[in-house]
C-alpha cells in the first residue's frame, strides 16, 4: 500500500465531475462572514471560515461570482443569489424531472489511480480511492486541520511497514465527493500520520454504486 500512495503523490492525477441531468435536488447552508476586495469569507455547511476568490468554486459546488461593497453573489446548482455579510442561507440546486441519484465521474492517472476533490466536515480534501481500506483514512496532522479531536475515538492498533501503531475510530458528520453526500461515516485516524493522503475507503465506497469504463469510474449514491 505504501508504494501506491508514493505512485499518487507522484503522478499528476486528473479529476472531472459530471453532473447528471436526472439529479436530486442539492442543497448547502452558506454564511458571508467578511468581504475584502475580491474575496468573500464564507462557512459551508457549519465547516471553517475560507476565502474564495472571485471566480473560485468550493468542493462542494459553491462559486462565487463577484464581491460588492457589504455583499457577494455566488452560484450554485446553475442558481445565483446575491447574499450580505452575516446572512446565513440555505442554497438549493436545481433538478429536473425524476428523482435521480448523486454521481461523480472520476477520471484515472497514469498510475490507474482515483482520485476525487471533496470535504470532510465543510473543511476541503483530496480523496484517493482505496477499495482495500475498510475505512475512510487519514493521518493525525490531517485529523487536526479538519479539526477533529481523534483522541476521543475509539482506540486499537493497525500495522504498518512502520510497525505497530495507534488508530483512533471516529465519526465525521459530512463527507462529500463532488455531488455525493453522505453522514455520520466510519473513518480511521492513523496517530503515527504514516498516511500521506486520505484513503477513501469503504465506509464511503460500500454506499456507492461502482462502475468503471477504462480510464473512467462512476460513483453512484445507492443509500
Amino acid at each position: 500500500m505504501k508504494k501506491r500512495f508514493c505512485v499518487a503523490i507522484h503522478h499528476t492525477l486528473a479529476l472531472f465531475f459530471l453532473l447528471t441531468t436526472a439529479c436530486a435536488v442539492q442543497a448547502a447552508d452558506i454564511n458571508i462572514n467578511g468581504v475584502v476586495g475580491n474575496k468573500a469569507l464564507v462557512v459551508i455547511d457549519g465547516g471553517k471560515p475560507r476565502w474564495l476568490n472571485s471566480g473560485e468554486t468550493t468542493a462542494e459546488g459553491i462559486k462565487l461570482i463577484s464581491v460588492n461593497g457589504q455583499s457577494a453573489v455566488v452560484e450554485f446548482g446553475g442558481k445565483r443569489q446575491t447574499l450580505t455579510m452575516g446572512q446565513n442561507e440555505r442554497l438549493s440546486g436545481g433538478a429536473s424531472g425524476g428523482a435521480g441519484n448523486q454521481s461523480v465521474t472520476l477520471s484515472a492517472g497514469r498510475g490507474g489511480h482515483f482520485v476525487a476533490d471533496g470535504s470532510i466536515n465543510g473543511v476541503p480534501v483530496q480523496f484517493l480511492v482505496d477499495t482495500g481500506a475498510s475505512y475512510i483514512s487519514f493521518g493525525s496532522s490531517e485529523a487536526k486541520r479538519i479539526g477533529i479531536n481523534y483522541e476521543n475515538g475509539q482506540k486499537s492498533f493497525s500495522s504498518t511497514a512502520n510497525g505497530v501503531v495507534p488508530t483512533y475510530r471516529v465519526k465525521l458528520d459530512v463527507v462529500k465527493v463532488g455531488e455525493i453526500t453522505l453522514n455520520n461515516i466510519d473513518a480511521m485516524v492513523h496517530a503515527s500520520d504514516n498516511l500521506p493522503v486520505v484513503l477513501l475507503g469503504n465506509s464511503f465506497l460500500n454506499r456507492m454504486e461502482m462502475k468503471r469504463d477504462g480510464e473512467k469510474m462512476v460513483l453512484t449514491k445507492r443509500f
